[in-house]
């Protein structure tokens, strides 16, 4: 049995709403012709996915399953399609993404010497949608840095970096010249991904900027953002004890094409340099 597309978009449209008639008028279809879609698939699949009764619409433990797997499938497919029509109407093209703190210039620089035919674009990334932006085509290859998920991915090390923490000016540690995390035991921490208990979410680098700043927490960030970004109201610290971060090269898996393995080269040659 092939797993059809069209459905399996079907699917995640009522499964985020939890609602066929909403479902529906976002696919622009008739309700009924969604519900038939969804029961077809259900029978391809063997598997009730939806639990619908006088309360609404829940997922079955299939359902969240199919979730989990639906929207890295559905990107995939969106990137063979982009990858299909970008070699199909050229010119080449490589598109690099990279998180902050990392220079890609003279990998980059490198790269367009040897390939001057090929049109180079670099594109800043946030950390959570560099596994999105490589999966569904829009990246190429990109330097990312943890938390990521590495389904569907593939991954080459390039360095590693010590961190340091980001303080407010004012703060009583500011100006140390150096720290340990028990130092910084009782700070309210901002985090990426998984906050924990006390901890307050972020999504940007910039974000962490204005949270510290304002004095609502501290965070850690890798040395390279600290000599990139420069604030008279807040202080950087080394803490000596704190894991460094690891800069990767990923790709979607299964499609390093000629492009991106000579990127990759040059990369690891310049990353070997910088150590």
């Amino acid at each position: 049995m092939d797993l059809d597309l069209r459905k399996v978009r079907y699917f995640v449209a009522v499964a985020e709403l939890l609602h066929f008639g909403r479902a529906a008028e976002r696919l622009h279809i008739a309700q009924p012709v969604l519900s038939r879609q969804i029961r077809a698939l259900e029978k391809d699949l063997g598997a009730e996915l939806f639990v619908r009764d006088s309360h609404g619409v829940t997922l079955t433990d299939a359902g969240r399953q199919l979730i989990a797997e639906s929207r890295e499938l559905l990107a995939s497919a969106e990137g063979a399609r982009r990858r299909v029509l970008r070699a199909a109407r050229g010119p080449r093209r490589l598109v690099v993404g990279f998180r902050a703190g990392v220079v890609v210039t003279e990998a980059l620089r490198a790269f367009r010497a040897e390939h001057p035919d090929v049109e180079t674009t670099a594109r800043r990334l946030e950390w959570d949608d560099q596994e999105r932006l490589l999966l569904d085509g829009t990246l190429d290859i990109a330097y990312v840095r943890s938390p990521f998920r590495e389904e569907g991915l593939e991954l080459r090390p390039l360095y590693t970096e010590s961190r340091v923490v980001m303080l407010q000016a004012g703060h009583r540690l500011a100006g140390k010249p150096e720290l340990s995390l028990a130092d910084l035991d009782g700070e309210t921490w901002l985090r990426y991904a998984l906050p924990g208990p006390g901890d307050l979410p972020v999504r940007t680098v910039e974000e962490k900027f204005e949270c510290v700043a304002a004095g609502t927490g501290i965070t850690l960030v890798p040395h390279s953002v600290a000599e990139q970004y420069s604030r008279s109201d807040i202080s950087y610290v080394p803490v000596v004890d704190a894991e460094p971060d690891q800069v990767l090269l990923a790709w979607a898996a299964g499609r390093r094409s000629p492009l991106v393995a000579a990127f990759t080269d040059i990369a690891e040659a310049a990353a070997a340099v910088r150590d």
